[in-house]
Parts: C-alpha cells; structure tokens; sequence
C-alpha cells in the first residue's frame, strides 16, 4: 500500500492566468513537501515486540536497511509509472531513495500507516550507506564536473549513454520487456559510437563481446514484443546492460 501526502501545499491555482507584480527582494514562496509512505500491509505483525524485534534487526543490518528503501523506492516508481502512463506525460520521471529529504524505517498501527505515521521509526541515511565520505565526495565531484563539460561545449552526451539510462530504470523498476526493447537500440549505439573510444585491452574484450552477442540482444527484443521474457532471456538482458555500463564507466574513469 501506498500513502501520498502533500504537506504545505500551495493554494490551487485559477485556471485564469493572472499577473501579479512581485516585491522586489521578496523571497519567492516555500515548495511543498510530498511524504510518502509505503506500507507492507500484507504482512502484519502479531504484537508491538515482534515489530520492535523486527525493526531493531533491521537497522542493525546495512544491507536489510537497503532493501527496505529500495522496496519503498519501487513501490512509489510503479505509481509514477503509471501515473505517466495513463497521462500520457512523456516528462514524467522516476526517482531514487538518495533524493529523498529524510527516509524513516517504522511501524505503527493501521490507522496510523495508513495516515503516513509511525508508532517507533528511525530515520535512516539513504545517500551513502558503506561508503566512505571520500568514496562519496568522488562520486558526487564527478558528474559535477562532467555537467560543467557538457553545458560548456567541451564534451557531448552519446545517444548509447541516455538510451542505457532508460534500459538500466526498466530493469530495476522489474519492466523486462521494456528493457530488453531499449538494450537492443542502445547497444546499436554504443557499438557505433565507441568503437576506438579507448585504447584500453579491457575496452577492446567488452566490445567484442558485446558485438559476439549482438544477435542476441536482437532475439531477447523480438521476444519481448511477443509477450514476456523466459529467465535466460532476463539474463541475457540484465549481463548485456552491465557490460553496456562498464564500457561507460570505464571511459568516465580513463578520461579522468
């Protein structure tokens, strides 16, 4: 179950468009916040000790504590997905635990949850669990500093790049026929945009091997579009996205 609840919310606006002059200085008026919460309904607990039981196990395994956001993180992409879907909105986007303001891992009563609240819950840090704050000063310094290439001119986005974004949300949102249909035109790409990116021998294995299984990127595609995928397909699309983003990652990190 998913509880969505939009706190400090504007005033809805008139459908008339209206101009209102602004104050100079002024500053401009606070965003909204949307707290949402994802309930596992489906599976109660028998008392308040076996809920604290279960919370303080939680928190006291980092990976427990990732599979629970991630959970969370999935539930609320399949209603935007849908949500996108059914609006027919192309700029709807999906979103991941690390933008979130603050993440809490609780439990509560029904009517509680249901209102978005918790009797216990722990807030819990959602950006850099297991790694090192230098690890993660890297990660964050990084795109910045390809974001400055890019809008500077220096540097341009491959076609191979933002298809693979696309391929690697349908995988991890469980859309497998959807990726499979993104792999096979991103992987195209890719072998027409690096060819002699890097003159690097483990450059060279990956795209080799990822032309050998061109045919099969194809074949999981033309599956796709007759229903669902078997298991080795998924596989198949699942290893040729990782070796796709290898490729990637191994050019950010030779190009410096």
């Amino acid at each position: 179950m998913l509880v969505v609840e939009t706190l400090g919310a504007l005033a809805t606006p008139s459908r008339r468009r209206r101009r209102k002059e602004a104050e100079p200085g002024a500053d401009p008026a606070p965003l909204p916040l949307t707290r949402v919460t994802a309930v596992r309904a489906q599976q109660p607990f028998d008392s308040a000790e076996e809920a604290a039981g279960w919370l303080q196990g939680a928190l006291d395994d980092d990976d427990t504590v990732d599979a629970l956001l991630g959970e969370g993180i999935g539930l609320l992409n399949r209603a935007l997905h849908a949500q996108a879907a059914a609006s027919a909105d192309p700029r709807a986007g999906e979103l991941s635990a690390e933008r979130a303001v603050t993440a809490r891992i609780g439990y509560g009563s029904g009517e509680e949850v249901a209102a978005g609240r918790f009797s216990v819950a722990h807030t819990v840090d959602a950006r850099g669990r297991g790694s090192s704050r230098r690890r993660r000063r890297e990660e964050e310094l990084r795109p910045q500093e390809r974001l400055a290439a890019v809008l500077g001119g220096r540097e341009r986005i491959d076609v191979c790049e933002t298809l693979l974004l696309r391929a690697r949300a349908d995988l991890d949102a469980e859309r497998s026929r959807e990726a499979a249909l993104q792999l096979r035109v991103a992987l195209e790409a890719l072998l027409a945009e690096l060819p002699g990116a890097l003159a690097d021998p483990g450059h060279e294995k990956d795209m080799a091997e990822l032309e050998a299984r061109r045919k099969a990127a194809g074949e999981a595609a033309n599956a796709a579009l007759q229903g669902s995928l078997d298991a080795e397909r998924e596989r198949e699309v699942r290893e040729l996205t990782e070796i796709c983003e290898r490729v990637l990652r191994r050019r950010r990190v030779l190009r410096g």
